[in-house]
């Protein structure tokens, strides 16, 4: 993608449809006059009381304990530096989303013109009232140290400069992890620190408090070497000034255990990695570019630990591990302040972590078999499902042993669990499903590639690393609408009907014709089809000269059905090919089926698709709880719609007794985990989440994900077409280009779960 063009396109992104990326939405009832009169006059006036008589009454009656204040001058802004309050905001917004996607913590950013700390001071006491919690970010040094320092002080809410201590928090749990790796201790390791920053005087700081010795480290800023005999050091610096007689980085690293990299790109040379230390421990963590790329150092010591702030490489320092969770402990205990215990405690957690089995649902995301703790696993993914359940509890425990917690946490299980509660109301499916599909992108056919629609999925897909598309269609309408699009890779364009294609499509029309000729295909048939965008891009699959299809755009359902059906045809094994569809929820991920083909499955067909539906499940990362739905609850009515999803769930507690499945079961009771276990105790799915839905019928199954995409802005990801022989998806009719690039994801990982099981099968 060129420059201009991503300009372009971040540009569109902050402005439509609506300017801005985050909002206000009500949380309590407002459809009647009775409760526009309990939420405004005169309703509100209790509340307002009962806060006067106890300040603390606010949290109970208001949002605040709940809600961030994300504040910035614009002094220093990501790479761009003091850009003023104004450019500052769009940053600020995007980390009030990160505030609420990983925390469920309402953020709202505050951009003040002022670059006078004491203004800037007083603004943030006057306005801290409004808030649970003050979270300070792109604020320039020397400043930022003052500034926080007095609002500590002086506010009884937690404050902290994420800048400084986000990434000080996530280097210091890397570092432990690695000199565990490497047989150190922190107190004897040499430590370089390139970068005299904000983030880099915190980074040094923490690792102090772990036992880290000021005598052992060196610092340097632009100038080189931070000494003890240089002129008109800041109070930060000259506290880690040293007294050894050495001037540049080159001097530094000679027998050093550990860099740290908060400076600028390429600055490292392998000469520099091969005079440090056996063992070494680097930490390059400027962005966009670490001090030294991190290939060229493996490469140039086999012995090293690496960790950068990329998440295109092992071992990403990425402050989104640690600033939601750290905040998200603090507002639920009601801290005053985000003191060192807590800090210190978010790193140990962080590390702890580390250490423990991976979630099968973390390895799926990065396409490996097992991640464990080494060389290229010492801190956890930002993807891990288990960092709200892991990181709040070890802060809010650190803030009531410390003595600043207002409100302490008395049932630790029952809060873990409200945590996991509200992990589940973001995107974080799509984006593990498209970080794992770039992980090994595959050929993906995108049928209808003429329409500028499935054209800009099919450029999206190829920018973004996931998946190679491979497009068909007329060439010369392809080629303008790339030219529009400014879409300008050599991606590979195949028209069917052209004279170039001539040879490849006789051969596909003979392979076609022998597959078919005693199902009432003939040659001339065969040739005539193969002009067909959806049976020349099926035979492609079938031939192995792509992984995978998607088509449907601009089709109606049965008609891209049926030469997919004649020409890929069902896997071995499989009585009937059905679909899923995942519906992204404020609940959290929901697995639908069959919503697209059997209109009218019987037992033995519900059976089926309840397996290959749990099978989806998994490859995502989800163990299924299913429930079998029906309009009665186990044998309420003797009809036979009812009876046939009866003994849908008796075949599949015979033959599958390890699915956590049960039925026949309305929606209601499958949804209402305390409903079901008050009026079904016996029932399987009693006290436990139902995240996937077997459908009885096709009209159930279709318009109730219809509805749930309609009315309750769900995303959907699907249909998802299961039990072919092929990756081949198709998609309804009008899709959205995010719905066709989901789909091309979902493509890409089919392809490569099928390449997974024939290397398994080669294997052995």
């Amino acid at each position: 993608m060129s420059k201009e063009k991503q300009r372009r396109e971040a540009l569109i992104y902050h402005a439509k449809p609506q300017p801005g990326k985050i909002k206000v939405v009500p949380t309590k009832p407002y459809a009647t006059q009775r409760d526009l009169a309990l939420a405004y006059s005169p309703g509100v006036a209790e509340p307002c009381l009962e806060i006067e008589k106890n300040k603390e009454e606010v949290y109970r009656y208001t949002a605040k304990g709940n809600v961030v204040a994300v504040i910035s001058n614009g002094t220093a802004v990501l790479g761009l530096g003091n850009i003023g309050p104004e450019a500052s905001k769009p940053v600020m917004e995007g980390k009030s989303l990160l505030f609420k996607i990983f925390a469920d913590i309402d953020g709202i950013d505050i951009e003040l013109d002022t670059e006078d700390v004491d203004k800037f001071v007083e603004t943030v006491k006057i306005i801290a009232p409004t808030f649970g919690g003050i979270n300070l970010e792109d604020i320039k040094a020397p400043e930022a140290f003052e500034i926080e320092r007095r609002l500590k002080e002086e506010l009884d809410i937690p404050v902290m400069h994420d800048d400084q201590h986000g990434t000080a928090i996530i280097s210091a749990a890397a570092l432990l992890n690695a000199l565990e790796l490497t047989k150190k201790k922190i107190e004897d390791v040499k430590i370089v620190v390139s970068g005299a920053g904000a983030a880099a005087i915190s980074c040094t700081r923490l690792y102090q408090a772990f036992g880290a010795k000021r005598e052992n480290i060196v610092m340097l800023d632009s100038k080189g070497v931070i000494r003890v005999d240089r002129d008109n050091l800041s109070s930060q610096k000259a506290e880690f000034a040293t007294t050894r007689n050495i001037s540049t980085l080159d001097d530094a690293m000679v027998n050093a255990d550990v860099f740290i990299g908060l400076s600028m790109a390429d600055i490292v040379s392998p000469s520099m990695l091969t005079s440090m230390a056996k063992n070494p421990i680097v930490f390059a963590m400027a962005n966009p570019d670490p001090e030294i790329e991190y290939d060229l150092a493996c490469k140039t010591r086999k012995d090293i630990i690496m960790a950068t702030g990329r998440s295109d490489h092992p071992n990403q320092v990425n402050n989104v591990l640690g600033f939601p969770f750290i905040f998200r402990g603090a507002l639920d205990v009601r801290a005053t302040k985000i003191n060192e215990a807590m800090k210190m405690a978010a790193v140990r957690a962080l590390a702890d972590l580390t250490k423990e089995p991976v979630p099968e649902q973390v390895n799926i995301t990065y396409d490996t078999t097992r991640l464990t703790f080494g060389k290229k696993y010492i801190i956890p993914k930002p993807f891990d499902p288990r960092l709200i359940s892991t990181i709040p509890p070890a802060v809010a425990k650190a803030a009531i042993e410390s003595g600043v917690a207002k409100a302490p946490i008395e049932d630790w299980g029952k809060y873990e669990e409200e945590l996991l509660l509200r992990s589940g109301n973001d995107n974080k499916v799509v984006r593990m499903l498209h970080n794992r599909a770039k992980v090994n992108p595959k050929r993906i056919v995108f049928a209808e590639a003429e329409l500028l629609d499935v054209l800009k999925a099919a450029q999206i897909v190829y920018e973004e690393g996931i998946a190679i598309p491979v497009l068909l269609g007329n060439k010369e309408t392809i080629l303008k609408h790339k030219k529009e699009l400014e879409f300008d890779a050599d991606v590979e364009i195949i028209d069917p009907r052209s004279d170039e294609s001539n040879t490849v499509r006789t051969m596909y029309a003979d392979k076609l014709w022998q597959m078919r000729k005693r199902k009432g295909e003939t040659r001339y048939s065969a040739r005539v089809n193969m002009g067909k965008r959806n049976y020349f891009g099926s035979m492609m699959l079938i031939e192995g000269d792509a992984d995978g299809m998607i088509s449907g755009y601009s089709r109606a359902y049965p008609k891209v059905l049926k030469p997919v059906f004649e020409v890929i045809g069902r896997a071995n094994g499989v009585g009937k090919a059905s679909t899923v569809n995942i519906m992204i929820t404020e609940r959290g991920p929901l697995f639908l089926a069959d919503t697209s083909i059997n209109i009218n499955p019987d037992a033995e067909d519900l059976a089926e698709i309840a397996r290959m539906t749990a099978n989806v499940a998994n490859t995502f990362g989800f163990n299924p709880v299913m429930a079998m739905l029906s309009y009665a609850n186990f044998g309420s009515s003797s009809d036979a719609e009812a009876q046939k999803v009866r003994q849908a769930v008796k075949i599949l507690h015979e033959q599958n007794p390890e699915l956590v499945v049960d039925g026949e079961i309305q929606t209601d009771f499958a949804l209402n985990q305390e409903l079901c276990h008050n009026n079904f105790p016996f029932s399987k799915l009693a006290g436990k989440k139902v995240n996937t839905f077997i459908f009885p019928n096709l009209d159930a199954s279709n318009i109730t994900y219809k509805l749930l995409k309609g009315l309750n802005k769900a995303s959907s990801i699907g249909p998802i077409m299961v039990g072919l022989r092929k990756a081949v998806h198709i998609l309804q009719l009008g899709a959205s280009v995010d719905e066709m690039v989901n789909m091309a994801a979902v493509a890409v990982i089919d392809a490569q779960e099928r390449e997974k099981r024939k290397k398994a099968k080669m294997g052995k």
